[in-house]
């Protein structure tokens, strides 16, 4: 079976090629480049290097959030369209998750975060131990408001993502020796863990590939601002 996994969610854009099992083609650039014209480039360029074709691929694997809206529904609309229309299944991933996988060989609590601007982020912590669990939802969280429910939890934490550096300092100020820094190789996302993650998951078929969704964790604005005006009644 042929999966091609996709995930421009954030900055970071990846795309790999999985068949039964073994990583065919795999790439990842960390530049700040427009996913909607390079991603599908991108496949392009994979496929060719494998000599298949878009008729070959059985399955698909995107990331369908939290993190840039642009970047996720450029990834979740590319990956719609071609599920759709070749009638094959779908599965959306958490792209939280599947930053947190790269440190399947850990044992403990690892906390995938992006930066959301503001000192907030989205953000997700697991335990790798049970199947990366979650034992905090992803969601967009304060970083003040993470770092207290992480200090909650008692234990070591592994971050990871290359987001993690710009709140460094705030983690260690509060979590002190806890605080575990992932090594950079592990920092950003891989589609083949996006896959090798979709492969356990149900697949979606038919007209719920076509219901599918973007998973922002984060209410849009204009109902963030109606429920501050509803409280302050």
């Amino acid at each position: 079976m042929i999966w091609l996994g996709i995930d421009t969610s954030n900055t970071p854009l990846a795309v790999a090629l999985v068949k039964d099992g073994q990583v065919l083609a795999n790439e990842v650039t960390n530049i700040k480049l427009n996913h909607s014209g390079g991603a599908m480039l991108a496949i392009e360029r994979l496929l060719q290097r494998v000599n298949l074709t878009a008729q070959d691929i059985d399955a698909f694997a995107v990331s369908e959030g939290p993190g840039s809206y642009t970047g996720i529904r450029i990834g979740v609309t590319i990956a719609k369209t071609l599920a759709w229309t070749m009638k094959k299944p779908l599965v959306g991933v958490s792209s939280l998750k599947m930053l947190a996988a790269n440190a399947a060989m850990y044992t403990g609590v690892v906390c995938t975060l992006i930066d959301a601007r503001r000192q907030n982020v989205y953000a997700g912590a697991y335990d790798a131990s049970k199947g990366f669990t979650n034992v905090i939802e992803d969601h967009h969280y304060s970083m003040a408001d993470l770092i207290a429910q992480l200090d909650v939890l008692q234990q070591p934490v592994l971050f990871v993502g290359h987001d993690v550096d710009t709140f460094w300092d705030m983690i260690v100020e509060t979590l002190g020796d806890r605080a575990v820094r992932a090594p950079y190789t592990l920092d950003l996302p891989d589609a083949a863990q996006l896959i090798y993650l979709a492969e356990k998951m149900p697949r979606l078929e038919g007209d719920a590939v076509h219901n599918f969704v973007p998973q922002y964790r984060r209410l849009a604005e204009a109902e963030a601002n109606w429920i501050k005006e509803q409280k302050n009644k």
